[in-house]
């Protein structure tokens, strides 16, 4: 009876050792360049892929997430026409919505702009998704000051259609 005990102990203390060399956080300050120049990388793999494709008629569903005023959280549709926005409609009613509210983020260019300027102002954090054959961003996650409370920002672009 005594063996599963002492084996079970050995066991627990062998764990407990290396614990604190598993829980140990990683080093930020050596991944922070690292992730700042892949960010800069896949912005310039992405901008160029998408400028490659020559849309400028197109509409997306765009949705910020920020301390911000509850109406420019809302979920909008945009409307491209020739690289200018024609309208910014609910989601949900599809009634118009004001358009000065998301004047920053209205096309695919002010939206890689976004992030561009994030990266210019060394933002503390900045990570973006972006759609694999066209390049536009799917998610922008912004921490521009990680000692700053409320200053992040986040989008989320979907169901871009390009409109014939």
């Amino acid at each position: 009876m005594r063996l599963p005990i002492a084996i079970s102990a050995i066991l627990v203390a062998s764990l407990g050792l290396s614990a604190p060399v598993i829980s140990q956080p990683p080093i930020q300050v050596a991944q922070k360049p690292a992730s700042t120049s892949f960010a800069l990388e896949q912005f310039k793999i992405n901008y160029r892929l998408w400028r490659r494709q020559r849309i400028s008629n197109y509409r997306y569903e765009f949705t910020r997430s920020c301390n911000c005023l509850p109406k420019a959280t809302e979920p909008v549709i945009i409307e491209v026409r020739n690289g200018v926005t024609t309208s910014i409609t609910s989601k949900e009613t599809g009634q118009p919505v004001d358009g000065q509210l998301f004047q920053k983020y209205n096309t695919i260019p002010k939206l890689f702009n976004i992030i561009r300027n994030a990266l210019i102002r060394k933002a503390a954090n900045l990570t973006g998704q972006y759609y694999p054959r066209i390049g536009y961003p799917t998610q922008i996650n912004i921490d521009y000051d990680s000692r700053i409370a409320d200053d992040e920002i986040f989008f989320t672009i979907k169901n871009l259609q390009e409109i014939k």
